[in-house]
């Protein structure tokens, strides 16, 4: 008699929230290829990169936002990494075979996967091997239309689980505004350097305090036409492979060779 097929664990999480439309379109574009379970923050966190509670208690509750869909979820005080840690030690109570993060309202191309509670949460799972994506639309509309977005989420992680993957793997993909029919398909990219030239708006309270609020334009400094943000700007999804080993081989060498003081 043949072995029954293992039935792949899929743990979803993201940085925008249970209840934001991003994460519910991820559950549905993989509905049906594996045992999904979500655990996600019960509140917006966007901007927390890898963040994690420590000063105080983490709380986690079973919710029913995805009863219609069959799937069990649950939310969590904490921030994204604080989701994967749980999920996996208390809901899970094993690794799952896959971790995705999002689908993120607004691009994490570029230097923006630094700051990314979305990514940071697909880095984690990596760090503990588990072989992860973090998915994010250039769309930062609550009404963004995900119609692609759930077609190619779906593609890439049928891809990711039919065949083995280094347990370290994490991928960070983003994609553009557009229809199905205008995305003219997947491209492996390098992250661009491109960042957002920061302003700090000036105001004053009602009690004549001074206050910031940060703001900026984003700018593109990679004339490359390998880059996340290029594909992105010409219709491809774009899929980066990131690491979290931050190690700068090129200068760790240069400075074995120049530096004086070096044993």
């Amino acid at each position: 008699m043949a072995a029954e097929k293992k039935v792949p664990v899929i743990l979803v999480t993201n940085d925008d929230g249970i209840t934001a439309p991003g994460i519910r379109n991820l559950v549905e574009a993989v509905k049906g290829l594996g045992k999904i379970v979500v655990v996600a923050p019960d509140k917006p966190q966007s901007g927390m990169g890898h963040a994690i509670t420590i000063g105080l208690p983490l709380r986690l509750h079973k919710v029913t936002f995805f009863d219609d869909l069959e799937i069990e979820a649950y939310q969590c005080t904490g921030t994204p990494v604080d989701c994967v840690k749980l999920a996996v030690d208390k809901v899970l109570h094993q690794k799952p075979d896959i971790c995705i993060s999002g689908i993120n309202h607004g691009a994490n191309h570029s230097i923006n996967v630094i700051y990314s509670g979305t990514m940071s949460a697909a880095v984690e799972a990596a760090i503990e091997s588990i072989p992860s994506v973090g998915f994010s639309i250039l769309d930062y509309s609550l009404e963004a239309d995900f119609t692609a977005a759930r077609k190619y989420a779906r593609l890439i992680v049928e891809e990711m689980l039919s065949k083995p993957q280094e347990k370290h793997t994490v991928l960070n993909v983003n994609f553009p505004i557009a229809t199905p029919e205008e995305i003219k398909g997947v491209k492996i990219c390098r992250q661009a350097y491109a960042k957002y030239e920061e302003d700090f708006i000036e105001r004053v309270d009602p009690h004549h305090r001074k206050y910031y609020w940060l703001t900026g334009e984003f700018v593109n400094f990679d004339e490359g036409t390998d880059t996340d943000v290029w594909a992105l700007a010409n219709h491809y999804v774009s899929v980066v492979p990131v690491q979290f080993d931050m190690t700068h081989y090129k200068l760790k060498e240069q400075l074995e060779k120049t530096w004086t003081i070096v044993s």
